[in-house]
């Protein structure tokens, strides 16, 4: 697929070019994005360079990982980066970081819910989903905010820095959204709670 744009209010959503090398490096020095995101730690200027230059070209090329460089509408300042990756079974999962200067308005729930937009309506997504490091509550509250489900913990579910870590989980359906589905979709029935009959404990009584 060949990249696209996406549009928001106060945003567009768009290609990455080889002028962000300098932002992206700058932005990915923030401690906190080394912490909980899987970029490399120290991050160099050769980093970015190979984001920049070979992973988000290839990831379009390949249809592997879609990622966007978030910008405000009317000029070219690179405020965050978000993608798709980990397509499976009609699943894309959903990443982030939003440079430190520029959180606190929003930008990144925005974002996230234009390319849950898009993934449902142009990829026929069945499923959207967020997972991130338990303890991880910048990615947590914008996760909330563009209406992902927090469905529970993964154990080992992330590996980070070469430890594998728990994670929250949490997903976004087409419906969730007011989207029509690309398949009907039938939720599990709430079984009873089981409770165990009187007299058939296993202990030695």
């Amino acid at each position: 697929m060949k990249p696209v744009t996406l549009s928001t209010e106060r945003l567009r959503l768009c290609a990455f070019t080889p002028e962000d090398t300098e932002a992206a490096y700058a932005a990915c020095q923030d401690p906190d994005i080394q912490r909980w995101t899987t970029i490399p730690s120290p991050y160099g200027r050769e980093h970015a360079e190979q984001f920049i230059q070979r992973m988000v070209p290839d990831g379009w090329r390949y249809d592997s990982e879609y990622t966007f460089a978030v910008r405000p509408r009317d000029d070219d300042t690179l405020l965050a980066a978000i993608s798709l990756h980990h397509p499976r079974s009609g699943t894309w999962e959903v990443g982030y970081w939003t440079a430190k200067e520029h959180r606190g308005r929003g930008y990144m729930t925005e974002a996230v819910t234009a390319v849950a937009r898009w993934a449902f309506t142009a990829l026929d997504t069945i499923r959207l989903e967020w997972r991130a490091e338990v303890g991880n509550q910048g990615s947590r509250a914008v996760a909330e905010k563009a209406g992902m489900v927090v469905e529970g913990v993964l154990r080992a579910g992330l590996l980070n820095k070469d430890t594998v870590r728990d994670c929250w989980v949490g997903a976004l359906l087409p419906s969730d959204v007011g989207l029509p589905g690309a398949y009907p979709y039938l939720p599990a029935r709430t079984e009873p709670t089981w409770t165990e009959p009187a007299g058939t404990g296993t202990g030695a009584g």
